[in-house]
């Protein structure tokens, strides 16, 4: 047989284009694909939920990759090791209640068992602004990430969602967008976004599932993003708390669309 490369491009722009108007309107989009973002995708699809998963850098995983420090293990506690056996993901004890796992089976994992149940993640795209009726976030502005990065005159495309899963960590870019541009007040002690604290991991680790809850209407937080947004401290490099807050956070969505 012999390849034509017309018929590659023709492929490649035919089925990304369908994909792509299929997940204009979903039950839920995701914004940032970092672990809490996958492991809810995970559960959301698989309660059967359409998951559109928008990730603004070239590959998924969030600091997940790195470890700590560019070692790529990674630190779970009792309770995280219990969602990542849900993946099948090994660990090893390192310290009674101390597990070990490699960073790189970690995200590769997550990845591949959120496509297979049915997520569709569309990375290089970053949500520049959001939609809003009456009072609650309803869709998504996106921009390719190059666009954006060389500071070109191009117009975005919009998506609509049932509801918005804020999970991009530190940076925490969808609620800055969502402060600066509406007049939504936050479900936070000021109404304001509070801010990330230095490091506690034993406290981090707890209050990033006990943030992990609907932060204005429409849009709930997860992960890193969560304490970010009510002032709670960041946790390093052990990631229970976020594998935690990604199962939750699917669980509040899913409660939420069948009350």
């Amino acid at each position: 047989m012999e390849l034509n490369e017309v018929t590659i491009t023709k492929a490649i722009i035919e089925r990304f284009s369908n994909k792509f108007m299929e997940y204009t309107d979903v039950d839920v989009a995701i914004v940032g694909a970092g672990p809490s973002g996958l492991v809810a995708s995970y559960f959301l699809a698989k309660a059967g939920m359409k998951v559109a998963l928008f990730e603004r850098k070239l590959s998924i995983g969030g600091g997940m990759w790195g470890g700590g420090m560019m070692f790529n293990e990674i630190v779970v506690q009792e309770e995280g090791k219990e969602i990542l056996d849900v993946f099948d993901i090994n660990t090893r004890e390192y310290e009674t209640g101390y597990f070990t796992a490699d960073a790189v089976e970690c995200v590769t994992t997550l990845g591949s068992y959120a496509t297979k149940a049915g997520v569709k993640v569309f990375n290089c795209m970053t949500v520049e602004d959001v939609i809003i009726r009456d009072g609650r976030v309803t869709g998504l502005v996106i921009i390719w990430t190059p666009v954006e990065m060389a500071g070109l005159h191009v117009d975005p495309l919009s998506i609509k969602a049932g509801y918005v899963i804020e999970s991009t960590g530190h940076p925490l870019e969808l609620l800055h967008v969502i402060e600066r541009k509406a007049d939504i007040r936050l479900n936070t002690d000021s109404g304001h976004i509070m801010g990330e604290r230095s490091m506690w991991a034993d406290k981090a680790e707890g209050l990033t599932v006990e943030n992990t809850r609907e932060i204005c209407p429409g849009v709930y937080v997860c992960g890193m993003a969560a304490n970010a947004a009510f002032g709670g401290p960041r946790m390093g490099p052990i990631f229970g708390g976020m594998l935690l807050s990604g199962k939750k956070v699917a669980q509040e969505i899913i409660n939420a669309g069948n009350a």
